[in-house]
């Protein structure tokens, strides 16, 4: 509850927090002439997020651009920590190292990477899920020479087999002189002159196997259409604040952590999830977005007499299905303020589904951006006709120039392949019917789990559900569903298959039924679907 006291004592500062938080460009803004004329001396670093935050410390220096459980950063002081670090951080670096990065959702995660940006060498952000071998690998895999992590983590790196240098991130010691804080206090910013541009390597999930690295060719005709889209689609604003749930080191969590910089609204973050403390949080700071994932949403709805949230006006999700069921209860719940956001890490956002898309058609995932190109084509390389399925393909939005251990998609006629599988309907918008290793075959029949997982999520003696595809020496593979139930329920296995048999085809009924107390996830709300056990 730190992070929601210090929201509550930032809304109640008085005039200036309250212009801080609400008002849009009243707290000594530089006009956006003036404020590009004087960011020309930022542009040796690149399209890159040192520039972005640069821009909105010159234009809003007196704005709020953190809130965190260590109370508020405007964007000036933000800035000046960043060109601190960046200053120290350049000793304690070798060419060709990379920072990686081991943090949850705070001010020293921002910090650092806007500090590290600065210096051109790449930034690598790791998952705070990791193992200590997969730290290791990763780490060793990536060059990474420097690591800025949590004080939590500690042990997993000490336990990994990374032997570089160490700094540390969140720590509760005042005075540790191995702290990012420490450094940026005790150090006077100096003008910085990097070789090359700097690059964010972000890691795929690694639900389907070992996280690798993803790496683009970033540029402005890159950015913009993408940048247009979110403009024209996703009604976002200026000042206000926004609230980015899913981690920072994730595809979705890091680009609203650009967009918001880049647009000057006040970050509030949360180190860990807690559904009561954010919608509080939301209520108390009138924040007017929210980012969050699948998951995120059913605990949002969970919550017991949840607060009234009149501010809220745009909630995106996005990094994992999202169910019909649970779109329309939570708009039911919260009004049409949805907005979900379909892409990859190796691609960024491809299509966007607002709220009357979502009511029009449940289950879509939008259309394409702007300048984004959409096929869905057969095993041949053959564009398929709308409500048939294939492999997605997408051309035209973030360039994915790789991965950094070596190799890439399969790209056709200049399009990327996604592994989803979807289809498309007669307006245009994208449906996914799952990923193309998570299909099964079960007695020659196709079957996607994710229509079993709606089917039975929407089930009121559900809380929630995954269905995954097992070996059968008979049909080749079966459907088995992991179930965890309402609290009170005594729901039986014979009433949920009754149940899906009500409604689908005969092959498409779970042959097996496994209630479980919770179903294990990764920090993104992605099942792990290795870790299930009957």
């Amino acid at each position: 509850m730190v992070l929601l006291d210090r929201v509550r004592t930032f809304a109640s500062q008085g005039a200036r927090a309250a212009r801080a938080v609400r008002d849009v460009g009243v707290l000594s803004p530089v006009r956006p002439d003036r404020a590009a004329r004087l960011l020309f001396p930022y542009l040796r670093f690149g399209p890159v997020p040192a520039t972005v935050g640069a821009m909105s410390a010159l234009r809003f220096p007196d704005r709020a651009a953190l809130i965190d459980e260590r109370g508020v950063l405007t964007y000036a002081e933000l800035e000046h920590r960043a060109a601190a670090l960046a200053t120290a951080l350049r000793d304690r670096l070798t060419d060709g190292d990379r920072i990686g990065i081991l943090c949850r959702n705070h001010r020293g995660f921002v910090t650092s990477v806007l500090a590290a940006s600065r210096l051109g060498n790449d930034v690598v952000l790791l998952n705070t899920d990791f193992s200590a071998t997969q730290l290791g690998d990763v780490a060793d895999r990536e060059g990474v020479g420097l690591l800025i992590h949590d004080e939590e983590f500690t042990e997993v790196v000490d336990e990994s087999s990374f032997t570089g240098r160490r700094l540390l991130a969140w720590t509760e010691a005042k005075d540790d002189h191995e702290s990012i804080d420490t450094l940026a206090d005790a150090t006077e910013p100096r003008p910085l002159n990097p070789d090359g541009t700097s690059r964010v390597i972000i890691m795929t999930s690694g639900t389907t196997g070992t996280p690798k690295g993803a790496q683009h060719d970033i540029s402005l005709t890159s950015l913009l259409p993408a940048a247009l889209s979110h403009l024209m689609r996703v009604p976002v604003r200026s000042g206000a604040p926004l609230v980015v749930a899913p981690p920072l080191f994730h595809i979705l969590g890091f680009a609203y952590l650009s967009v918001g910089l880049g647009m000057g609204m006040p970050l509030m973050l949360f180190r860990r999830f807690d559904a009561s403390e954010i919608l509080s949080a939301i209520a108390d700071c009138e924040a007017e977005t929210l980012v969050a994932v699948p998951v995120m949403l059913q605990r949002l709805l969970d919550v017991p007499d949840r607060p009234r949230t009149p501010s809220l006006r745009t909630v995106v999700c996005g990094g994992a299905a999202l169910h019909p069921h649970l779109s329309e209860a939570f708009m039911d719940a919260f009004g049409d303020v949805l907005i979900n956001v379909y892409g990859a890490t190796e691609t960024g956002w491809a299509t966007i589904a607002t709220p009357a898309d979502l009511r029009e058609a449940p289950g879509t995932v939008g259309r394409p951006s702007f300048r984004l190109t959409i096929r869905i084509l057969d095993e041949d390389g053959r564009e398929l006709p709308p409500g048939e399925t294939g492999e997605v393909y997408t051309g035209g939005g973030l360039r994915f120039a790789g991965y950094t251990g070596g190799g890439g998609k399969r790209v056709r006629d200049g399009l990327t392949g996604t592994g989803d599988l979807g289809h498309l309907d007669e307006a245009g918008r994208l449906f996914i019917d799952g990923r193309a290793d998570d299909m099964i075959v079960s007695g020659g029949e196709n079957v996607f789990p994710g229509e079993v997982e709606d089917l039975l999520g929407a089930h009121p003696d559900v809380s929630e559900v995954t269905v995954t595809g097992v070996d059968d020496d008979k049909f080749g593979k079966r459907l088995a569903a992991y179930v965890v139930r309402t609290p009170g329920s005594d729901i039986t296995e014979e009433a949920l298959k009754a149940h899906v048999k009500r409604h689908l085809a005969r092959f498409k009924v779970p042959r097996d039924v496994h209630f479980v107390d919770e179903l294990p996830r990764t920090s993104t709300g992605k099942v792990k679907a290795k870790s299930l056990t009957p």
